[in-house]
């Protein structure tokens, strides 16, 4: 027999034995990305995350994201780093990463939910799976009943300038939250200053590379806490807001412009059954592992 018969023969014989003896293929690599107020590596947040679940997937990588060159940075950046300016260093840090080569999940915790759709429709390079959104302000929000540290004078201050103007060029560049502030009784202030959500929200025009990107994931997962304090309102974790012209009456995302014009191209994802709305009893990012493990973790296996 010729040595290149039997250098097929095996290869094949080894195919044969890895497939029988369950050889698995390498866990997906997970992203996370952390909310207002917190740090990626904080053991009670985002480090116990990482932990449950490289517990529950042997061999997964696990980045949690961090803004800034150590942890008093990577707060702060959460209330005053322009949300562009992070969308991009986020970015730079997936491309250059050789564990993401391959595509990755991602699991975004409040405003992270928002900002790694952004990185989802902006950069497809390394390319996102699964997005994870845990209350995630995917419209926006009209109100800030607290905010980590209820006695924080961080939390007092961004109420003054949301107060103050939260569509002048000054709090839009330099205060996160304003960016993605969605006043319904001045929506075309909203369409016209917002520099981050309106302009990943399409309010402006339909840039079709958004649109494409997006609709590359498999999954878009959203998941709402029904008890919510913190997000007003709390639809908008699953892409629903207030009616416009007035701050009572909510719609769902089926009765928006975004879905029926199909500016993001999520009615098309909602029919090719993409879009997963999941609830969750609790406050804000308040649940159970137990919770996590059912509902969660089968999005990242």
């Amino acid at each position: 027999m010729c040595s290149a018969t039997m250098a097929a023969l095996r290869a094949a014989v080894l195919a044969v034995l890895g497939l029988r003896l369950g050889c698995a293929a390498a866990a997906v690599p997970l992203v996370i990305w952390h909310g207002m107020g917190d740090t990626c590596c904080n053991p009670v947040s985002m480090g116990y995350i990482k932990k449950i679940v490289e517990s529950r997937i042997p061999g997964i990588y696990v980045l949690s994201l961090k803004i800034g060159n150590n942890l008093i940075q990577d707060m702060e950046n959460s209330f005053f780093m322009n949300a562009n300016d992070q969308v991009r260093e986020v970015c730079s840090q997936l491309a250059k990463d050789p564990h993401l080569k391959g595509g990755y999940n991602s699991m975004g915790f409040s405003q992270g939910g928002q900002f790694l759709r952004a990185v989802a429709q902006r950069c497809p390079s390394p390319p996102m799976l699964n997005l994870i959104s845990i209350g995630g302000q995917h419209q926006g929000v009209y109100g800030f009943p607290r905010c980590p540290g209820e006695s924080s004078h961080i939390c007092d201050w961004i109420r003054k300038m949301l107060d103050l103007g939260a569509y002048t060029q000054a709090v839009q560049e330099h205060l996160v939250q304003a960016e993605y502030w969605h006043d319904p009784l001045k929506e075309d202030d909203y369409r016209k200053n917002s520099i981050f959500l309106a302009d990943i929200n399409q309010e402006r025009g339909i840039n079709e590379t958004y649109k494409k990107n997006l609709m590359a994931l498999k999954k878009f997962v959203m998941v709402k806490f029904l008890n919510d304090t913190m997000v007003d309102p709390p639809i908008s974790e699953w892409f629903g807001f207030y009616k416009s012209g007035q701050a009572k009456e909510t719609i769902p995302l089926k009765e928006t412009s975004l879905y029926t014009e199909d500016r993001l191209g999520l009615q098309e994802m909602d029919k090719a059954g993409k879009l997963v709305f999941l609830g969750v009893n609790g406050d804000h990012l308040h649940f159970s592992e137990e919770w996590f493990y059912t509902s969660i973790l089968p999005f990242l296996q």
